[in-house]
């Protein structure tokens, strides 16, 4: 029996809500071989009945790819169209209301509900200019038309606030050896002893962790 599949190339090809409807069917207690069979039927849409019909060789050439896929980390997607709206990625991030910050701090290391903090961080663009562009307003509820954004996004910002993190715990404790703080880390609501950035980090980590991620 000759079978068609579609075999992702990149993360660009894989949304929000199959990876997390994969999570979901990792946490049932099945064997290797099943949970081969159901992230082949996800992410590459093709129907169970089909994918056991597949040589064993076959299948685990397409685990690979699959796995190899989910190894890379990728530069900063800005932006991305989906449903023929273009979103960007939070262009001043020092910008971020506290009650922004607080959802994005929140779910960030949410894997049941990510995309509350995707639509803090990728917003419908409004305006734009050359490379510089202008965000719809922050609007809780409108989450649910993230779940099908690429995943080339969903792990490139996840990284690109590790980074991040990173470097505003190292303005921190030099902000902290001047007595003074940063407009940014002011901006960001972060507590002076640094828990704010300290919590937010430990939620991208176990964000990451989950990724099967190396933070390295």
């Amino acid at each position: 029996m000759k079978l068609n599949i579609t075999i992702p190339t990149s993360l660009k090809d894989i949304t929000l809500r199959q990876y997390k409807h994969f999570l979901n069917i990792q946490k049932e207690e099945k064997g290797d071989k099943f949970f081969d069979a159901k992230m082949i039927e996800i992410f590459c849409n093709m129907p169970l009945s089909n994918v056991i019909l597949l040589k064993v060789s076959d299948s685990q050439e397409i685990i690979k790819l699959l796995n190899d896929i989910f190894d890379t980390k990728p530069a900063l997607i800005q932006r991305f169209k989906l449903n023929k709206i273009e979103y960007g990625f939070h262009p001043q991030l020092d910008d971020l209301t506290l009650g922004e910050y607080i959802d994005l701090d929140t779910f960030i290391g949410d894997w049941d509900n990510i995309e509350k903090a995707m639509n803090v961080l990728y917003r419908p663009i409004i305006a734009k200019l050359k490379d510089k562009y202008t965000i719809k307003d922050y609007e809780v509820g409108m989450e649910e038309d993230l779940l099908d954004m690429p995943m080339d996004a969903v792990m490139s910002s996840i990284f690109f606030l590790w980074n991040l993190g990173l470097e505003l715990s190292t303005i921190m404790m030099n902000s902290l050896d001047k007595q003074e703080n940063t407009a940014l880390t002011k901006h960001l609501s972060l507590t002076k002893n640094g828990d704010g950035i300290s919590q937010f980090m430990h939620s991208l980590k176990g964000t990451l962790e989950s990724l099967k991620i190396s933070l390295n």
